[in-house]
């Protein structure tokens, strides 16, 4: 391993991350707050650290191998989660414990939305602020904004930016440089970011909420300045917005770089991943709402409606806001179908966890091969995604991250229970967490404040192995990685 070298880029990023500690400063200044020390503190603690780092690797030259890559990508959302923690630790409020401070750093730069925190609305506008960055800077992940700066410390990029990205085609790049790249889709994303906020704010919210919210619709995080959630602002145009731009926080930024350089809406259409993800939001919403309105949830059809779809969006597109505080508690299987669907998550090179549409996908198409094989065991079908044939490598990938995610989940269920969660609980606890959606069921329904502090250290590694896809972590785990 070339540890001098892995210490650069963390050091680089540590500086980086440093520097969005400021902006709660002035947050705190424009509101009169005096709660400008813990983010002054954590900044000279970070940046002093990342510094130290980058200093001890300042001889090194050398390019990062995969394997490098691997490490450095994990070693920068721990890093981060721990350094990132220190405003909610130094704040005299929320009066949170390490573990908590930790979770809810965890969660926002994983764009999960999951919180330790009872009373949101009490918290001082700094710290809110704070929070909704975190999703911000987590939506497209840290890690592609550093590739955008590799060049000026020398070191490569594309190996972090395979680990980072999502889906199981990752070697599919937008322009001829992985830098190039990276700044493209961080335009893409600032932009729809921009845009969300002044939709919210001519919707009728205040220029403070429309930017926190718009930070956690876009990188479809879940996290909320008031405890009400989205349901604070109970008007149609606001669900309407936030349906809009979850949907588009939730497609794949690679097509709306291509719509958007070709000038060309039809390319979403061309995708068959964006085209399952439409059906799937279609159908399950419209399965939702006629549930809620048989049921007698709700006494006005257009109500029914719209808070069905709008939870089906939320939860696809593991954002994890809600229309309704009681969703919990709605008929029949709806709860449990909406932690699955949020598990399934929305499309690959989105800002949203879970499995992927993309993967959905292909074991449909690959369980109708079998079929067909099983019909006429001489016959060649090649398995297709639009025009293109997948190679069997790619579903090889497919299984044996299905078979790892599977496996990961069921470990984790255990553990949880071993803790003192019940069943239910522990089940939506680690589906919420694992997918980077948010709210749970059970004991966990209000917040996740309520359990074990080792729950929660359980469910921070849950969010990292979802956000990171399993495979970036559990290949630390082989003895083989180690080796020269």
């Amino acid at each position: 391993m070339k540890f001098r070298p892995c210490a650069k880029v963390l050091g680089v990023i540590l500086m980086f991350f440093s520097l969005s500690m400021l902006t709660p400063v002035l947050i705190s200044l424009h509101y009169h707050e005096h709660n400008e020390m813990p983010f002054w503190t954590s900044f000279g603690i970070t940046f002093a650290t990342g510094l130290l780092l980058w200093l001890w690797g300042q001889g090194s030259h050398a390019e990062l191998r995969s394997r490098d890559g691997f490490l450095v990508v994990f070693l920068i959302w721990a890093v981060l989660g721990i350094y990132g923690a220190l405003p909610f630790w130094l704040s005299p409020q929320p009066h949170l414990s390490w573990s908590d401070c930790l979770f809810e750093c965890i969660s926002g730069l994983t764009t999960t939305g999951a919180t330790a925190i009872a009373n949101i609305d009490s918290l001082p506008m700094s710290i809110l602020y704070y929070r909704q960055q975190l999703q911000f800077l987590g939506g497209m992940g840290i890690i592609v904004l550093a590739v955008a700066i590799m060049p000026l410390i020398g070191v490569g990029g594309m190996q972090l930016y395979k680990a980072e990205t999502t889906g199981p085609m990752k070697d599919n790049k937008l322009t001829p440089r992985i830098t190039e790249t990276a700044k493209a889709l961080w335009i893409i994303y600032v932009g729809l970011n921009v845009l969300c906020a002044l939709c919210y704010w001519a919707g009728g919210m205040s220029v403070f909420d429309a930017v926190c919210y718009a930070f956690s619709t876009i990188s479809t995080g879940g996290y909320a300045p008031h405890n009400a959630s989205i349901a604070y602002y109970p008007h149609a145009i606001i669900y309407i917005i936030s349906m809009v731009f979850m949907i588009l926080g939730g497609t794949n930024f690679s097509l709306h770089f291509v719509a958007f350089h070709r000038l060309n809406l039809k390319t979403y259409w061309h995708d068959s991943e964006f085209k399952a993800y439409v059906a799937l939001l279609l159908i399950l919403g419209l399965v939702t709402s006629i549930i809620l309105f048989i049921g007698a949830y709700h006494h006005h059809l257009a109500q029914s409606i719209l808070n069905g779809y709008y939870q089906v969006v939320s939860f696809m597109t593991t954002t994890g806001f809600v229309s309704d505080m009681h969703y919990n508690v709605w008929p029949l299987f709806l709860p449990v179908m909406l932690l699955l669907i949020g598990m399934i998550g929305a499309c690959a090179g989105s800002t949203t966890g879970g499995v992927k549409v993309i993967r959905v996908v292909l074991f449909h198409r690959q369980i109708g091969r079998e079929i067909n094989r099983l019909i006429h065991p001489s016959g060649m079908f090649p398995l297709k995604l639009g025009n293109q044939v997948v190679p069997d490598r790619v579903m090889s990938g497919v299984w044996a991250f299905l078979a790892a995610y599977v496996s990961v989940f069921l470990i984790f269920w255990l553990l949880l229970m071993a803790t003192g969660m019940d069943i239910v609980s522990a089940f939506s606890a680690l589906a919420t967490c694992i997918s980077n959606t948010g709210p749970g069921l059970g004991e966990v329904s209000a917040n996740f404040g309520t359990i074990s502090a080792t729950a929660r250290w359980v469910l921070s590694l849950a969010m990292l192995l979802g956000r990171l896809e399993v495979f970036t972590i559990l290949v630390l785990l082989s003895p083989a990685f180690w080796r020269r």
